[in-house]
Order: C-alpha cells, then structure tokens, then sequence
C-alpha cells in the first residue's frame, strides 16, 4: 500500500486542481493506498508524491490529470 501527498498553493487557489487529482487517484487505486494527502503549500507548489518521490511537479510539467495518473500507476 502506498501513501500519496499531493501539495498544493493555498494563495494561488489551486485547491480545486488538487481536490480534482485527489479524486482522480481515489477513483482509480483507491484499495491500492493507505492515504491521499492534501498538503497546504505556498509560492505556487502543486506537486504529487508517491511514497515521497516527487513524481509529478506543476513546475516541470503541464496539468494533465490523465498524465498525472499514469505517473502514480508507475510508481505504485
């Protein structure tokens, strides 16, 4: 079983993006992982990590939900 932290910008309003990939994940590993996390961030965070490895980051990558579940089902 996996733990999954998604972080995210409370200033920049991206709680919905991160509610919307936390939803996702659910949907899709839901008996595959311990938790879900959302993690209140700052400065424009919005990043994924499985187990603690980062592996989707808004910085470095285009907001693809699709994308994003893919990257989990690897890392899981």
């Amino acid at each position: 079983m996996s733990t999954i932290e998604i972080k995210y910008c409370v200033p920049c309003g991206f709680l919905d993006r991160a509610g919307d990939i936390q939803h996702a994940l659910l949907e899709q590993f839901g008996d595959r992982l311990d938790r879900v996390a959302l993690v209140t961030g700052d400065h424009g965070v919005l990043t994924v990590a499985v187990d603690g490895e980062v592996v989707w980051d808004k910085a470095e990558d285009d907001y693809d939900v699709d994308q994003i579940t893919r990257r989990v089902r690897q890392a899981i």
